[in-house]
């Protein structure tokens, strides 16, 4: 099945946003299973915390593309509830949210955009069958083996393959440090970064791996000053990988900062302070909303409803959702393992490239580069 890419978000459909498929959690009669009444899709993500900033992101693209759905009628006529639930990055209480969400009749679930929640609730959500798409990238979302979890983007590996032939096979740096964090994201990312550089027999001048939940990086720091690496890779979310960011440069630190999606973000900017993190290269599939006609329709509707720029990570839960929609639509709202094989038949032209998704749950296979100037991700040159 081949599907139009994204299609425009109205101003009918923006000024719907936030008045329609946004129900209490729970709230409703009707099974989702039923075939009347809301169809109920749960999005669950951090609403609050240090990672309220992905939830808030995932959020607001996925309403955009359920409220497009309703305006246009629905799914058979039924509109879709979309109700939010607050992990608050907390692996047990997304375990405890994946119970919740099968008691409560939910079809499928959108998110998590943290890695280590997503994988905690995986083993529930499958037993349960019900579908997840989420915003995670790192190899251990691949490696649950689950039938029912897929994801809106690449992995870590891909993204890291991406980034080691920029900096390594195309501008020759061999001098390069890491620094990760030892959760499920970081964890991800070390391992895909260190493998793509052991293809090309490099060997980090310094790898260290810090806490979640660390402030303080001027040990860390201090011992990667003594090695003066080229670049430093940055395996960690966008809060610590911003103070990481501005504690180097406050030791005198010039080296380039180079990472995947987080380092694109205008959190990381911002903790970092624009003039620190200039010049730092970024693995990313949607480098701009510049990019394409359909990322500029989308990013001009997400500026008009929310007031703000329109990022990665809303992009990839916009496209993650009309995927689900789409499967919903031309499997006549199936739930359980149907479901789940109408999501992977989907073929889908999105934000991010053309989805296509394989038997490990994977849809995306490539990222571009791009560079951070005067506070912007733009694409990089060389």
């Amino acid at each position: 099945m081949i599907h139009r890419r994204a299609t425009a978000v109205t101003a009918a459909v923006a000024s719907l946003v936030l008045a329609a498929g946004c129900s209490a959690p729970g709230g409703g009669d009707e099974s989702s299973g039923d075939d009347s009444g809301p169809i109920k899709i749960a999005l669950v993500d951090a609403q609050s915390g240090q990672l309220s900033s992905l939830g808030a992101w995932e959020l607001k693209g996925a309403r955009l593309a359920v409220d497009e759905w309703n305006a246009r009628g629905g799914i058979n006529g039924r509109q879709i509830a979309l109700d939010v639930f607050d992990d608050q990055g907390d692996p047990t209480i997304g375990t405890n949210l994946a119970r919740k969400i099968d008691s409560e009749g939910y079809l499928a679930m959108i998110g998590t955009a943290e890695s280590a929640v997503t994988i905690a609730m995986a083993p529930i959500l499958e037993q349960a069958e019900i579908p997840n798409i989420t915003s995670g990238q790192s190899p251990g979302l691949v490696a649950t083996g689950s039938d029912f979890l897929f994801l809106n983007g690449p992995t870590s590996t891909t993204y890291d393959e991406t980034l080691a032939e920029h900096i390594v096979d195309r501008q020759g740096t061999r001098n390069i440090a890491m620094i990760t964090n030892n959760g499920g994201y970081g964890k991800g990312e070390h391992d895909a970064f260190l493998e793509a550089l052991r293809k090309r027999d490099v060997t980090p001048v310094a790898d260290q791996v810090v806490t979640t939940d660390q402030k303080d990086f001027s040990a860390v720091l201090t011992g990667i000053r003594q090695k003066n690496p080229q670049v430093i890779f940055l395996g960690a979310e966008e809060v610590e990988s911003g103070l990481i960011v501005k504690q180097a440069r406050d030791l005198g630190i010039t080296a380039t900062f180079a990472g995947a999606a987080p380092q694109g973000t205008p959190v990381f900017i911002d903790t970092a302070g624009a003039d620190n993190a200039e010049g730092t290269i970024v693995s990313s599939p949607y480098l701009s909303n510049d990019i394409s006609d359909a990322s500029k329709t989308f990013a001009a509707a997400y500026k008009a409803t929310f007031n703000e720029d329109a990022e990665l990570h809303g992009a990839k839960a916009y496209d993650g959702t009309q995927i689900l929609l789409t499967a919903l639509k031309t499997s006549n709202v199936a739930t359980g393992r149907e479901l789940a094989d109408a999501i992977r038949a989907t073929r889908y032209a999105g934000l991010l490239g053309d989805f296509a998704f394989d038997q490990t749950g994977v849809g995306i296979f490539a990222t571009s580069v791009g560079v951070i100037r005067d506070g912007k991700l733009v694409a990089a040159t060389s």
